[in-house]
Order: C-alpha cells, then sequence, then structure tokens
C-alpha cells in the first residue's frame, strides 16, 4: 500500500516575497501547514472535525532544509504525507517544489492535546488507526 500524499498548489504572491525578491524564509511554514491540512482531508479527519471532538495539535517542533529560492509568481507545488505517529505525538514530512525543482524540505512534529486543558492526551484510535495506514509508522 502507498501512503496517501497530499499536493496542494500555491501560486506566490508578491506579499511572500522579501526585499531580496525571494520568498521569506518563514513562509514555508505556512506552506507546510496548507499541506498539512489538505493531507488531514486526504486520510479521512479535517483538522475541523479534531477540532469539533475538542482535540487540537500545536506544532512542538518544526524543521526546514532550504535547497533553493522560490520567487513572485512561482507555482509551487506542497506535498506533505504522514512521517510518524507516536502515542500522543504525530510528525508531517513535506517538500516545497517548483518545476520538479525541490526548494525546501522539511517536517512538524505535533502533539495531541485537549482543547479544554492543553494537556497532551493520546491519539484517539480511529485517529491513530488512519494515520498509521497513511503509511506513519507508530510506536
Amino acid at each position: 500500500m502507498t501512503s496517501p500524499v497530499a499536493c496542494v498548489h500555491y501560486r506566490v504572491p508578491y506579499a511572500d516575497t522579501d526585499q531580496m525578491r525571494v520568498v521569506y524564509y518563514a513562509n514555508y511554514l505556512v506552506y507546510f501547514e496548507r499541506a498539512r491540512n489538505e493531507l488531514l482531508r486526504v486520510i479521512g479527519f479535517p483538522y475541523r472535525d479534531i477540532e469539533a471532538r475538542g482535540y487540537a495539535l500545536p506544532v512542538l517542533h518544526a524543521q526546514i532544509d532550504y535547497k533553493g529560492a522560490a520567487r513572485y509568481d512561482d507555482d509551487l507545488e506542497i506535498r506533505a504525507w504522514v512521517g510518524w505517529v507516536k502515542p500522543v505525538r504525530l510528525r508531517v514530512d513535506c517538500t516545497v517544489s517548483c518545476g520538479g525543482v525541490v526548494l525546501a524540505e522539511g517536517h512538524t512534529v505535533h502533539a495531541f492535546v485537549t482543547l479544554a486543558t492543553l494537556k497532551p492526551t493520546r491519539v484517539p484510535a480511529d485517529i491513530a488507526a488512519c494515520l498509521g495506514a497513511a503509511g506513519g509508522t507508530t510506536a
């Protein structure tokens, strides 16, 4: 079975660029979020539904390796897939490409918390099953 990969296309607006006329480095985290949200939809648990059940997925760690620069009006392809799932954490791996060239790659690690307390909680079994089926290794 192949792991689901969410793919989002995004045309870079001028507002995303800096004085050097390239995409400002922190915007890549926003791009990762776009693809991560689409990934959750693809595997059957849109983030809105996760919140409706009383959970949230705050970012604990983010890592980006920059390999090139995106520029104004580039058509970016942002991909996301499940890296791994642990009892209270989730890793989502991402790439940002333009014209088949990878410009950035990285990941975000999220905790599962309850909205009521913001305390870590185990990933609900049905969500964990979907995340595991999406290719994430469980530990």
